[in-house]
C-alpha cells in the first residue's frame, strides 16, 4: 500500500515538475509585476502586503482557478484551447503596453495618488488571477490526458502551492535586498560594508532588468500560446511559418533553434500586443470623446 501510494506521489511530483517548465515566461513576468506595487511604502509594511497578496494569490488558485480548470476538464475541453488564445493576448497585449512606455506612450491611469493598502492588495491580487490562471490553464494542457481527475487536482496543487511560494518568496526577497545592502553598508568591517554599498547601487539596474525579462517573458510566451492554439483552432499559418522557420535552423543545434523560436514568438506577440493596444487606445478615445462634459463652476 506504501509503495502504491509513493508511486502516486512520485507521478504526481512528476508531472507538476515537468508542467511547470513550461510555465516559467508567466512565473518571471509574476514575480517582476509584484514588487512595484510596495514601492512608496513604509518598509515596516513591505513584507506585510506581500504576505496579503500571497494568501490572495492561493486563493485565486485553489478556490477559483482550479475548480473552473477541472470543471474545463471534464465537461468541455475543447475550450481549453481559446481560453489559451485570449489569455496569450493578454500577455501580448500587457508586453506592448510596456513596450510603448519604454518609448513614453501612457494610456492608463496615473500613479501619483497616494497608496492605499487595501485597493493595492486587491488590484496586486487581480492581476495575479489573470497569471495564475495563465499559469494554470498552461499546466493542465501539459499533463498527461489520461490523468484521472484525482492525479489531475494533485499536480495542480503542487504547481500551484509552488509556484506561489517561488514567485512571493522570490518578490519578499527582492524587495527587502536593498535593507540587507544598507545594513551591510553600516558594517565596521570594511568588505562587508562595501559589499553593502554595490548591493545597494545594484538594485535599481536590477529592477530594470528584471523589467525587461519581464516584458520580453509574456511577449514570448503570449506569441507562442496563440501561435500553438490558433493551430489548433482555425489557423494554421503563423504555426506553420514558425515551423519553417526553426527547420531552416535546425542544422545549428537545438540550442539556436530555441532562440530562433523564442524570437519569433516573442515578435509575434509584440505586433499582436501592439494591435491590440491600438484598438483599445482607439475605443478610449471614443469613450472619452462621448462622455458628458461636466460643467465648470
Amino acid at each position: 500500500m506504501s509503495v502504491g501510494l509513493l508511486a502516486v506521489v512520485d507521478d504526481i511530483l512528476s508531472a507538476a515538475l515537468k508542467a511547470s517548465a513550461k510555465t516559467a515566461g508567466v512565473v518571471v513576468d509574476d514575480a517582476a509585476v509584484t514588487p512595484q506595487y510596495v514601492q512608496g511604502l513604509t518598509p515596516a509594511r513591505e513584507l506585510p502586503v506581500i504576505a496579503k497578496i500571497a494568501i490572495g494569490s492561493l486563493l485565486n488558485k485553489f478556490v477559483i482557478i482550479i475548480p473552473l480548470a477541472l470543471l474545463l476538464t471534464a465537461f468541455a475541453p475543447w475550450l481549453l484551447p481559446w481560453l489559451l488564445i485570449l489569455g496569450g493576448s493578454y500577455l501580448c497585449f500587457e508586453g506592448a503596453e510596456k513596450v510603448m512606455e519604454w518609448f513614453g506612450v501612457h494610456h492608463g491611469p496615473g500613479q501619483d495618488e497616494p497608496r492605499d493598502e487595501r485597493r493595492l492588495v486587491f488590484g496586486a491580487v487581480r492581476t495575479d488571477l489573470i497569471l495564475s490562471a495563465e499559469i494554470m490553464l498552461i499546466s493542465l494542457a501539459s499533463l498527461d490526458k489520461d490523468f484521472g481527475i484525482w492525479l489531475t487536482l494533485g499536480a495542480l496543487s503542487v504547481i500551484a502551492l509552488g509556484m506561489t511560494l517561488l514567485v512571493y518568496g522570490a518578490v519578499a526577497l527582492l524587495v527587502k535586498i536593498d535593507d540587507i545592502g544598507m545594513g551591510m553598508a553600516e558594517s565596521s568591517v570594511r568588505r562587508v560594508r562595501v559589499a553593502g554599498e554595490r548591493i545597494v547601487r545594484s538594485m535599481p539596474t536590477v529592477f530594470r532588468i528584471i523589467s525587461v525579462v519581464g516584458t520580453v517573458a509574456m511577449l514570448w510566451v503570449g506569441g507562442h500560446l496563440v501561435i500553438a492554439n490558433l493551430a489548433e483552432t482555425i489557423w494554421h499559418g503563423p504555426y506553420d511559418l514558425l515551423h519553417a522557420v526553426t527547420h531552416a535552423v535546425e542544422s545549428l543545434g537545438p540550442v539556436v533553434v530555441w532562440l530562433v523560436d523564442t524570437a519569433v514568438s516573442a515578435v509575434f506577440g509584440l505586433v499582436l500586443g501592439l494591435i491590440i493596444a491600438g484598438i483599445v487606445m482607439a475605443l478610449m478615445r471614443v469613450v472619452k470623446r462621448g462622455a458628458p462634459v461636466e460643467p465648470s463652476h
